[in-house]
């Protein structure tokens, strides 16, 4: 049975998701940047975060050479980073705010969380590549509102059901 691409995006978007900026640095030492909504957890002991890269992303070589990347968790405040590293292009960090910890990757400030690794492994799945890693360092925000995605538009967390 074949499952038109155009359906089964369109069920995926029924699955709300957070929105994360992952970055790393180039071959050329550049700070780059790719803003996903495909990433989870693995493990607690190690600590394994994965993220999904397509092979479409203008950045793919370079997240692949690098052996180590960043996820940033963005709240509401940062849906206009969110949308400029959605676009393809380098140079987008500019004058956006950056630190670096454990493997040199950009981490943003004010993020909800952020989780340093190292790239653990590489699996293949089909038009992505499933990009495992090592937690190095991470730190979270005691609060915020996280940035959602859901039918294809941004959203915000409305509140906690009651009952």
């Amino acid at each position: 049975m074949s499952i038109d691409p155009r359906t089964f995006r369109d069920a995926m978007g029924r699955f709300a998701t957070g929105i994360a900026l992952v970055s790393t640095i180039s071959r050329a030492g550049e700070p780059l940047g790719l803003t996903i909504n495909s990433f989870s957890s693995v493990s607690l002991d190690p600590p394994l975060v994965l993220f999904s890269l397509a092979r479409t992303a203008s950045r793919f070589e370079d997240f692949i050479a690098a052996g180590r990347f960043a996820v940033n968790v963005l709240c509401t405040a940062h849906r206009a980073v969110s949308q400029k590293f959605a676009r393809h292009g380098e140079g987008l960090w500019g004058e956006l705010p950056r630190e670096s910890w454990t493997t040199g990757c950009p981490i943003l400030p004010g993020a909800l969380a952020s989780f340093d690794c190292t790239t653990e492994a590489r699996y293949e799945g089909g038009d992505h590549v499933i990009m495992l890693g090592r937690v190095q360092q991470v730190c979270f925000a005691a609060d915020g509102e996280p940035l959602l995605y859901f039918c294809s538009a941004y959203r915000a967390v409305s509140g906690p059901l009651s009952g």
